[in-house]
């Protein structure tokens, strides 16, 4: 039985490690313990990095433990000013600790790292039965023990070295507690080692795993980099064009901070594309705003050269995809504050990489091709054929915009292109928030929709009679698609666009608007959902003014979902070390406040928006029931009694 009293012993604080501990899942990656060797690994790689370690050894041990060992300066072990304890103590313990929150300023120990979130090793120490680290500094070798993220063993002198001889070496035994599978991923970490290595030339990057029979070693030095790494990964393709490789570093301005800039190599096969990307040598498997710069820069590059060169085809319009689809690549990204979506940062979501990407590639591509004319010939033409098979396929799918079968909305702005793959359409609340998302969309693939007022509730209303409402008679034709049920038999070719996504205000009459749209397609156009085409749009509720901070900082616009999400980029800032109460928080009162490049940044554009797909759950009658009791008329005593009950629960924004 919960307990019924509320007082001061309710109130629980989480010490230390404890919350890691208590929500491993909100830290790292919880169906193997790849993730928390990964954080030790990316210590190592930062001290490469920064031009101090030449050699990194990762050993994969008989009793499920590994080690970590670099050959760089060794983590400070004298008395921290602030806590009194060994300062690699407060590394291992303390979750918002390290050398890199001040990696902005002049003397800071790192320059560029993968990442600003404060947790690194400390998640690695909260999630291992055991831990030991040994470092080698100042000519000494010391070592401590930690166990359950306790230390057990404090920092002791075990001997001498020579003064040169420096570095650190950590042996990891994760809690399989913790963890779905007990066992490191050998081919993530193999891929990930070897990749490290490309991005560090002239770095010695070693796996050892021990075996019955003795020790298996693996090796990587790569000392031409990235081109010998892109070399390897197309050996199995055929290049139309020789690769395109470089790196730009830039000098400090106003749009970027000194020593910022992008290393890529890129080359167009005849078989299928695909690359990888880094930020600070950390692998974004989810891509992120860096790739959506390189995609946006070198279509824009190929297309440019295609029309100046008289190649491309009537009635042919190039897209992104044409230009993508046949690129390998590899991208990495040096950025001095990085954000990512989520703590094992898998996907950049700084909008400042669009154009950084830009500024460093555009220039030297536009050039490369130019200088290259042949070649740059045969990879606008590969771009232009697979554009040509695109329509060819599109004009083959009969379009109830064309078919005269019906007229489509005056509200409605339609998207140029007619491929339902790429398409989308929004429906937004409100002619001032639909004129914004028309002046911020990609008119090649966005649609918009403005609806006016709340809309009506569907729930009860005949299907034969649910078209004889104009907003929804405008969204039905817009779609292509009629009222329907389940099982009816429906070919979803005739769809217009390929995601549906519904676009309000963050906040209570938003939230009404979403319930009664989503009513409307369960209902009425369910089929649209099961087939994952409808989706929900997440606008702010919050803009962060940042000023600048130094030559090194220029001004940045931060956005916040909620008020959760306020909290932790506020600590971030403070952590930053930006001065308290410099930054200005504004609350958007709605969509119409947002102005078009606002819209776009934040609510639009597919690299840095954020949707959540509308998916029925396996208890289809139970999602019925919940209809009824929420949207049924009959049920109103019900509805009343549920706000009796629970209405001090909600806060409301009102």
């Amino acid at each position: 039985m919960a307990k019924q009293n509320y007082d001061e012993s309710s109130i629980r604080v989480l010490r230390k490690l404890e919350p890691i501990q208590l929500r491993p899942g909100m830290y790292t990656r919880t169906n193997d313990p790849t993730h928390i060797v990964v954080e030790a690994i990316d210590n190592a790689v930062d001290e490469a990095m920064a031009g101090y370690a030449r050699n990194i050894e990762v050993t994969l041990h008989r009793d499920a433990s590994v080690s970590v060992r670099d050959d760089g300066r060794g983590i400070p072990t004298g008395i921290h000013p602030e806590e009194k304890v060994p300062t690699v103590q407060v590394v291992f313990t303390v979750i918002h600790s390290g050398g890199k929150f001040a990696k902005g300023d002049a003397d800071s120990s790192y320059k560029f790292t993968g990442g600003l979130h404060g947790v690194g090793v400390s998640v690695t120490n909260a999630l291992s039965s055991r831990l030991e680290v040994e470092v080698r500094r100042a000519g000494k070798l010391q070592r401590m023990s930690f166990a359950e993220g306790e230390v057990i063993e404090p920092l002791s002198i075990t001997g001498n070295c020579a003064a040169k001889d420096t570095g650190t070496a950590i042996r990891i035994w994760p809690n399989p507690k913790y963890f779905d599978s007990p066992s490191v991923s050998r081919s993530e970490l193999e891929h990930l080692l070897r990749a490290k290595a490309m991005l560090l030339p002239g770095v010695r990057v070693t796996l050892n795993i021990e075996t019955a029979s003795g020790q298996d070693v693996k090796e990587w030095h790569f000392e031409r980099g990235m081109a010998q790494y892109l070399d390897q990964m197309i050996a199995e393709d055929e290049p139309i064009a020789p690769a395109f490789c470089g790196e730009r570093y830039l000098t400090g301005n106003d749009s970027f901070a000194s020593g910022e800039g992008v290393q890529w190599a890129l080359a167009w096969v005849s078989g299928s594309g695909g690359g990888e990307s880094y930020v600070n040598l950390i692998p974004t498997l989810g891509g992120g705003t860096h790739e959506a710069g390189l995609r946006d820069t070198v279509f824009n590059s190929v297309r440019i050269f295609a029309e100046q060169h008289g190649l491309m085809q009537r009635n042919v319009k190039l897209a992104a995809d044409d230009v993508w689809a046949r690129l390998r690549f590899v991208l990495a990204v040096r950025m001095v504050d990085p954000s990512f979506a989520g703590q094992t940062k898998e996907k950049l979501s700084s909008r400042e990489a669009v154009k950084l990407v830009g500024a460093a590639i555009k220039d030297t591509f536009d050039l490369w091709l130019n200088e290259h004319v042949a070649e740059a010939t045969r990879i606008a033409e590969q771009a232009i054929r697979l554009a040509v098979a695109r329509t060819r396929s599109s004009k083959a799918v009969e379009r109830r915009k064309s078919s005269g079968v019906a007229v489509l909305p005056g509200k409605l702005s339609d998207a140029e292109s007619s491929d339902n793959r790429i398409t989308e359409l929004f429906l937004v609340e409100g002619d001032s928030a639909g004129g914004s998302a028309k002046a911020g969309r990609d008119k090649e693939i966005q649609a918009v929709l403005p609806l006016r007022g709340k809309g009506m509730n569907s729930w009860e209303v005949e299907r034969s009679q649910i078209l004889a409402n104009q907003e929804i008679h405008n969204i039905a034709v817009s779609l292509a698609i009629d009222p329907h049920t389940l099982d009816s038999a429906l070919d979803m070719n005739e769809l217009r666009y390929g995601k549906v996504i519904i676009l309000a205000d963050a906040d209570d009459d938003g939230e009404h608007i979403k319930a009664l749209l989503l009513t409307l397609f369960f209902r009425h156009f369910p089929q649209l959902i099961t087939h994952g085409h409808i989706y929900i749009a997440q606008p702010p509720l919050f803009r962060v003014d940042v000023p600048a901070q130094g030559k090194g900082k220029p001004p940045r616009k931060l956005y916040a979902l909620d008020e959760a999400e306020l909290t932790v980029l506020e600590a971030r800032l403070r952590q930053e070390g930006v001065r308290e109460g410099a930054w200005q928080v504004s609350r958007f009162k709605g969509l119409g406040e947002m102005d078009a490049i606002q819209l776009w940044e934040t609510t639009l554009c597919p690299d840095t928006r954020r949707l959540v797909r509308v998916e029925v759950g396996d208890d289809l009658h139970g999602t019925i029931g919940m209809f009824d009791n929420l949207m049924g008329k009959a049920n109103a005593a019900y509805r009343k009694e549920q706000i009796s009950a629970h209405g001090n629960e909600v806060e409301a924004d009102i």
